[in-house]
Order: structure tokens, then C-alpha cells, then sequence
């Protein structure tokens, strides 16, 4: 089994900066893709954005030139950098990884999220 774990969320005025971070435990062969959706009051969780484990980026449109994901695969931990915060970008954010777990007598890949962290920007 493997776990998420993020942190870095609060309250930001506009315009304001924050550093989510996710950190990966547990019986870890490897990490592939690693990414963060959020999910506002009354709307579906939505992609912001993902990272690849060579280092490939891809962002929802809406966060394009604000947002930074990034990893550190020695510590099993993605960040996003989420600058110029606007109102809309307030909601509960989400990591999530695909991980190879390892069991006693194989390997396992499946996706796992993390608990959530809330993102509140004020204006």
C-alpha cells in the first residue's frame, strides 16, 4: 500500500502566491504520472495539472502561465506552484499518483489520492 499526503493549502488574497506539496509513503517500487486536481463547491473535480516521471508537463487551460508542477523523485513528492491566484481558483486541491506498490509476491499499479487541502483565495 502506498499514501498521499499534501499540504500547503490556506488563505491567500488575490493576486497572492501558494506551494502545495504531496509527499508519497509506503511500500514504493516507483511513481509513474503524478498530478493535482481541484474540485470547487457544486462542480466536478477537474484536472489542473500533471507531470510525468521523465518530467513532462501538461496544464488545464485555465492555469496555464500561473501554475508550476514539478517533482522531486528522490522524495517521492510533487509540488505545484500556483501564483497570480485568482477568486476561481478556489477549492479543495487533490494529488494523485500512479504508484507501483510492492507486495510480497508481486508488483501493483493503481492510482492513489491524496486527503485534499483547501485553496481559499479572498478578494
Amino acid at each position: 500500500q502506498a499514501q498521499l499526503v499534501e499540504s500547503g493549502g490556506g488563505l491567500v488574497q488575490l493576486g497572492g502566491s501558494l506551494r502545495l506539496s504531496c509527499a508519497a509513503s509506503g511500500n514504493i517500487f516507483s511513481i509513474n504520472a503524478m498530478g493535482w486536481y481541484r474540485q470547487a463547491p457544486g462542480k466536478e473535480r477537474e484536472l489542473v495539472a500533471t507531470i510525468t516521471v521523465g518530467g513532462r508537463t501538461n496544464y488545464a487551460d485555465s492555469v496555464k502561465g500561473r501554475f508550476t508542477i514539478s517533482r522531486d523523485n528522490d522524495k517521492n513528492t510533487v509540488y505545484l506552484q500556483m501564483n497570480s491566484l485568482q477568486p476561481e481558483d478556489t477549492a479543495v486541491y487533490y494529488c494523485t499518483a500512479e504508484i507501483v506498490v510492492v507486495s510480497t509476491t508481486s508488483l501493483r499499479v493503481r492510482d492513489y489520492w491524496g486527503q485534499g487541502t483547501q485553496v481559499t483565495v479572498s478578494s
